[in-house]
């Protein structure tokens, strides 16, 4: 069993700079993926970045260049950097994990993942 807990989230103003991280416990199989998601209401929720075991990226194209997906190994963490917020960053931050992974890429979309953490809420204002 996995079990992940984010943290980091909170309110900043357009321009500003947050990093979220996300802890991991459990057993960790040898090819995995994580991932940040993020939804606000009445939309479905949008994968944001992923990170595979081997250290592959791939993010979003509304956040390519601004965000930077990352994971300490040793310490089991999962960060997210996120620089240039815009208002429409404003939501719930959820890491997943699809533990374990047989894909050659990891997916964007949420139907892999099958951990979820309880989300932190990301507010930007103008």
């Amino acid at each position: 069993q996995v079990q992940l807990v984010e943290s980091g989230g909170g309110s900043v103003q357009a321009g500003g700079s947050l990093r979220l991280s996300c802890a991991r416990s459990g057993y960790t199989y040898n090819r995995y993926c994580m991932a940040w998601f993020r939804q606000v209401p009445g939309k479905e929720r949008e994968g944001v970045a992923v990170i595979d075991s081997d250290g592959t990226t791939g993010y979003a194209d509304s956040v390519k260049g601004l965000f930077t997906i990352s994971k300490d190994a040793a310490k089991n963490i999962l960060y997210l950097q996120m620089n240039s917020l815009k208002p429409e960053d404003t939501g719930m931050y959820y890491c997943a994990a699809a533990d374990p992974y047989g894909g050659s890429w990891c997916p964007l979309g949420p139907s892999e993942y099958n951990y979820w953490g309880q989300g932190t809420h990301v507010t930007v204002s103008s």
